[in-house]
């Protein structure tokens, strides 16, 4: 017996000594599940797109048709330093911004402007500049190792990583990024994904209470810690030394993980990973609080990264208007997969659209054995103009540990 499925098998027993009833987390965790590959039709990919490397994070900017991304571009570095998977051995390393063409299916790697790192990447987000209509504002997560630690031995009272937000600037179909300024305040501990209102405002996930260790595990197996939060950002101004106000939005999610836009400028989609499911929530401008108004839970995989698909070709008979989650489908070997870049991982991408009767239909657009792509923790949709009656998209897959991001088209 490995030391990983050691691991898994403690875990599954720590589960049921804290939650009782387990049959949700099992399912989450797909201890029993047997990875199942989509089988794809001829012209349907999948597609690999170069140049994208464990890019966590996708988002469509449907003004100029354009998918966002930030990329780790080097294999190496998550495998040693990633504090979102608890890897906590220092690497000096930059990422960056890509800018994904889906009639090309080609990338382009954005030159930075005025920014030289490090940049450990993590979720972002992309709104467009109010004053510039061809250019937009990117938000993303950098976790950065923090020289404090390091300098002085490795405390155990100053934190490893010292995550923040970096704010961007880019300007369409130029081959460049311009870093506007970094983020950091005491409210902003594990940063996982970004909500963008403005360039001086914008909502963050805390997915964890603790950093490393035990308590943190405890954070992902059992339902009650409750301990992660969100917490909304002001920025007075977007200049360098503009000051910066936080405060807590919402608390007692379990693991709140990805963020996204939902159907209306209002709505915030969150998902809470090891519970597996989305909520769709309200945000307020009198007191930039956040309310939770219903949620969607899923059979099997983790809730990463949550997307929503406004269907541009919406009839009467048929709107295929839904949310998409990407994540892993056997979480149970995670942990143990983490430090190996040899590993496969699968995963699946949940769809689900409200029908006529108010009932939440779900189904799995696409699952792989970790062989066409290892992890999944972000999804779009691209609509493709119907044929014979047949409602298409690209759906464009990418995953914190894939070595690229993959396309393939589907029916809706």
């Amino acid at each position: 017996m490995g030391f990983g499925t050691i691991i898994n098998l403690a875990l599954v027993a720590l589960v049921a000594f804290l939650a009782g009833p387990i049959s949700h987390f099992v399912h989450i965790t797909g201890f029993f599940l047997t990875p199942n590959s989509t089988v794809l039709g001829e012209g349907q990919g999948p597609i690999y797109i170069e140049d994208t490397i464990h890019c966590e994070d996708v988002h469509h900017y449907r003004p100029a048709n354009l998918l966002f991304t930030a990329c780790e571009d080097d294999k190496s570095t998550r495998f040693s330093w990633f504090p979102p998977l608890a890897s906590l051995l220092p690497l000096k390393a930059q990422g960056s911004i890509h800018v994904v063409d889906p009639k090309t299916m080609k990338s382009t790697r954005l030159a930075f402007e005025n920014f030289q790192g490090p940049f450990v990447t993590h979720g972002i987000d992309v709104i467009e500049d109010p004053e510039q209509s061809d250019a937009v504002y990117i938000y993303a997560v950098n976790h950065m190792p923090n020289p404090a630690h390091f300098e002085a031995g490795e405390p155990k009272d100053i934190p490893k990583a010292q995550s923040q937000i970096e704010l961007f600037h880019h300007t369409i179909n130029s081959n460049s990024i311009r870093h506007v300024r970094s983020i950091s305040h005491p409210l902003i501990k594990t940063p996982n994904d970004i909500y963008a209102i403005s360039p001086v405002s914008f909502y963050v996930t805390n997915d964890h209470f603790y950093r490393d260790g035990p308590m943190r595990l405890i954070e992902d197996v059992w339902r009650p810690a409750k301990w992660s939060d969100i917490i909304h950002v002001q920025i007075a101004d977007s200049s360098k030394d503009g000051p910066i106000e936080a405060s807590v939005a919402l608390t007692g999610l379990w693991n709140n993980n990805g963020l996204g836009h939902g159907r209306t400028d209002k709505e915030v989609v969150i998902s809470s990973a090891m519970g597996g499911e989305i909520f769709l929530a309200t945000r307020h401008e009198s007191n930039h609080s956040i309310s939770i108004d219903t949620s969607i839970a899923f059979a099997s995989s983790l809730a990463d990264n949550p997307s929503y698909y406004d269907d541009p070709y919406r009839t009467d008979s048929h709107d295929a208007s839904g949310y998409l989650v990407a994540g892993v489908s056997q979480a149970i070997h995670l942990l143990a997969n983490a430090k190996d870049p040899n590993a496969l991982d699968a995963v699946q991408v949940w769809y689900t659209t409200l029908n006529s009767n108010g009932v939440w239909e779900k189904k799995v657009l696409f699952e792989d054995d970790g062989s066409r792509i290892r992890t999944a923790s972000a999804a779009v949709l691209v609509p493709i103009e119907p044929k014979d009656g047949k409602k298409l998209a690209w759906l464009f897959v990418t995953g914190f540990m894939s070595e690229s991001m993959v396309a393939l088209q589907v029916e809706l």
